[in-house]
């Protein structure tokens, strides 16, 4: 074959190298090279051993490197950095395949090559065989393989990621969200991975992938964002995005065919992934990538995948069996929606295998992707027993006798399913590995102290072997020598503001001695059920601290400041003195333009946050420096307050931000903990999230649920009547929920929780200002922020941001408009 023709089926000729151990002849003018496998020169497979060309380089210097080979320098072809083939110098004495094969025709030689009898006349280069050895020697030399994944660590581990060579299917019913697993993986490998990703698009054009890209990593809503209006947080991404773009090639051009991206995908250099978005089960006759031409297309892109040794990732718009049996894909993931909205099941299948897999995403379609599913404290539990059976059973030694012995009581216990005794088992976990200072370094034993880490922070803090170079070098033994910060005296309220009470609004002077005290007949009998809420928990609370556990830590360590509330006025606002019992006037100065003060009071900020606040029901253990804060631990956390860089919002902690010890460090519960992580993933906040110390348990977020749905109950009934009975309502909410944490000897509580009490103000605060800073962001002005409940904006006709809901009910507003002055 002349270079020109071998130049133009390179890739078939390199895939007959590879698959069938062919050899061919190639020929330049008087130069003449080999094409080869490499078994030829197994030296080749290491490629700085000779000069090493990935293929598309490979076919435009295709007459060069012929040349360079007859000379007797061999070149190596690769496809991405593997070897796959390499040119020769074609002497007599080298293009022999083996001096056995002639002499014997039809001899197997280990490792060689074979001719059917059948094919001794087509003059075809005899077929490579391999012995078991050579299989086996492969596997064990390669090592894991790192493919691209999907960024989603659950459903990576279900799939063991994108396998090179290899097609994988996401089938999904329309709106399922099939299209965003395609996605998921072309932005972690192009974005994250920096690696090349062509991304085939027959359906969605360009536009529309890269409006889901900027939601996804924006979390901007995808409906705006079809709209063309885009804030100024999601015009940075985009444009970090067009920085970083060019490793994700998009192809989304008419009559787009299976044919068409495999005769692209070659000319790529170093392409990562294949992702095919979408093939449609419906026929149409605009898309070649429909219909019954659907298991044609599958074999092309089957084919590519084994011809480069890329994986390639498509997506097809169907889960019907009959469909997917004519397709030709190696992997199956199959989306099914679920009873619940909030989670979707991925099952993987394996061809020959059949079911490799599982897991649970949840779906925010909002934002255009899917999110991994925390298994909850069960599902580490599970976890962690899976990670403990290779040592339970014997299989793997190398860990202490103590050690093994609880995790074999875990793992019973677990099977059990007592999650009580589960839980109580943790302390016997920390109490057996406080004294391992390392843990195999096997696969085995990666796995099972990532799981150890995941279980229980107290673990990560007390155990040498489980703590990593990224931990803080603080003490993680005993009491923490830092002392935390002195609790400043309550704010005493500025000249001219005016205090108001609703229902959650509270002033200590409404608790007296006897207030605890429910008559019989009473319109709400708020206390008592709030007793019984908490009685409820299978959790098994502890309502009251003992009195002579008081004045240690961490009870110490709560002060009321650690509500978090706001005291903001906007830096540009200036305020006028009004007379006593007023709120100083705001005075808008002339740059805001022409508008409303518009004033919002939110309805019941504090039984409305019962209705999800996350608490330890049971008492709070010492768990040091935290490098990660999971959703199952709650309590308080010694944090350095990060920078706010928004003028136009306040500080998130609120006045907390201001109470800072010497470096710059405070005490927080775990709603304002959990909004410093969802401000930072969001880019909101750059300064990362630096835990110092911790007290924390076990998390729960229902222990006040049923409180809630009373109070809310009760509540749509009295506010309607109004009067007496609805003040003396208030009056019984507030007293209960303050009760959590009484102040004073004299005061009879079923409760003393100060760690309760806080994290439920923090809760309230956080919803507050929340809904104020996604109005914000959506171009609205605030001019003030204040307490839990109300917020004021100065809009062109008076009315709400619509991201308040105005109305009578727990978490709604009640609006009031004014004109502001000018300045």
């Amino acid at each position: 074959m002349n270079a020109t023709a071998a130049r133009n089926a390179l890739y078939s000729l390199v895939r007959l190298a590879e698959e069938d151990g062919r050899t061919t002849l190639i020929h330049k003018r008087q130069d003449r090279a080999l094409l080869a496998p490499l078994d030829r020169l197994p030296a080749a497979r290491k490629t700085e051993a000779f000069p090493s060309h990935v293929l598309s380089a490979a076919q435009k210097d295709f007459g060069d490197l012929v040349t360079l080979a007859a000379q007797g320098q061999p070149q190596v072809l690769l496809r991405n950095t593997t070897p796959v083939a390499v040119l020769l110098p074609a002497d007599p004495a080298s293009s022999a395949l083996s001096t056995d094969t002639a002499a014997r025709p039809g001899a197997a030689p280990a490792g060689g090559a074979v001719n059917s009898q059948g094919n001794q006349d087509r003059g075809s280069a005899p077929r490579r065989l391999a012995t078991l050895r050579d299989a086996i020697g492969s596997v064990l030399t390669d090592g894991p393989v790192a493919g691209p994944t999907f960024g989603l660590p659950r459903l990576d581990a279900a799939t063991g990621g994108l396998q090179r060579g290899r097609l994988t299917l996401v089938a999904a019913r329309p709106s399922v969200g099939g299209s965003l697993l395609g996605l998921a993986a072309a932005r972690r490998t192009a974005l994250v991975d920096r690696h090349m990703v062509l991304y085939a698009a027959s359906g969605p054009n360009r536009d529309d992938i890269f409006r889901r890209i900027i939601s996804a990593e924006a979390e901007g809503d995808y409906p705006r964002l079809k709209q063309g209006r885009l804030t100024e947080h999601e015009q940075q991404i985009a444009h970090q995005l067009t920085q970083a773009g060019d490793l994700l090639l998009i192809d989304d051009g008419s009559d787009l065919t299976a044919e068409d991206i495999a005769e692209t995908a070659p000319h790529m250099d170093g392409l990562a992934l294949v992702v095919v978005d979408r093939l449609q089960a419906a026929h149409s006759a605009r898309l070649p990538l429909s219909g019954d031409r659907l298991p044609a297309a599958s074999q092309v892109l089957a084919g590519l995948a084994r011809t480069l040794e890329v994986p390639v990732l498509a997506v097809v718009d169907s889960d019907d069996p009959a469909l997917l049996d004519l397709m030709d894909a190696d992997i199956l993931v199959t989306l099914a929606a679920t009873a619940d909205p909030s989670r979707v099941q991925v099952t993987v299948t394996e061809r020959d295998f059949g079911v490799i897999g599982s897991a649970y995403l949840q779906p925010d379609l909002l934002h255009a992707r899917f999110l991994d599913v925390d298994p909850g404290p069960q599902g580490r539990a599970a976890e962690l027993a899976e990670a403990a059976l290779p040592y339970t059973s014997g299989a793997q030694k190398g860990l202490p006798a103590d050690a093994t012995r609880v995790l074999a009581d875990f793992r019973a216990t677990v099977a059990k399913g007592d999650d009580v005794a589960v839980d109580q088992l943790a302390a016997d976990l920390v109490s057996a590995f406080k004294s391992v200072t390392q843990l195999p370094d096997t696969a085995e034993g990666r796995l099972l102290a990532n799981t150890l880490r995941a279980y229980h922070p107290a673990l990560r803090a007390y155990c040498p072997a489980l703590r990593t170079s990224d931990d803080t070098g603080a003490s993680v033994t005993g009491t923490t020598q830092q002392q935390a910060p002195a609790a400043p005296a309550a704010a005493e309220p500025a000249a001219g503001t005016e205090q108001t009470t609703d229902d959650g609004g509270e002033d200590d002077a409404w608790v007296q001695p006897g207030d605890e005290e429910e008559p019989e007949g009473i319109v709400f009998p708020a206390l008592s059920i709030l007793k019984d809420a908490v009685g409820r928990s299978t959790y098994h609370p502890i309502s009251v601290i003992r009195k002579e556990d008081r004045d240690a830590e961490p009870w110490t360590i709560f002060s009321e400041v650690m509500d978090g509330e706001p005291r903001w006025v906007h830096p540009d606002i200036t305020t006028e003195k009004t007379k006593a019992g007023k709120r100083d006037r705001l005075v808008v100065p002339e740059g805001f333009g022409d508008g409303l003060l518009c004033t919002i009071d939110r309805n019941g900020s504090y039984p409305s946050a019962c209705s999800g606040v996350p608490l330890a029901p049971n008492k709070l253990l010492h768990t040091g420096p935290l490098e990660e804060v999971g959703k199952d631990r709650a309590g308080a956390f010694l944090i350095t307050v990060p920078a706010w860089p928004h003028r136009n919002m306040p500080h998130p902690l609120g006045r907390l931000a201001e109470r800072t010890d010497d470096h710059g460090r405070a005490w927080v519960t775990t709603p304002h903990l959990r909004q410093m992580q969802k401000l930072i993933r969001d880019g909101h906040i750059t300064d990362p999230l630096v835990v110092h110390d911790s007290w924390t348990g076990k998390a729960n977020e229902s222990l006040f649920k049923h409180f809630y749905q009373e109070a809310r109950r009760a509540r749509a009934e009295l506010v309607q009547a109004g009067g007496e009975p609805y003040v003396e309502y208030k009056r019984r909410l507030s007293i209960a929920l303050r009760l959590l944490w009484p102040k004073g000897e004299k005061v009879n509580s079923p409760f003393w929780r100060p760690d309760w009490r806080m994290a439920l103000v923090a809760e309230a605060s956080v919803r507050h200002w929340s809904v104020a800073w996604r109005a914000v962001q959506a171009g609205h002005a605030l001019v003030a922020l204040r307490n839990v409940d109300e917020a004021v904006f100065f809009t062109p006709d008076g009315n709400a941001p619509d991201t308040y809901k105005v109305g009578t009910g727990f978490g709604e507003v009640k609006v009031k408009s004014d004109a502001g002055s000018d300045g």
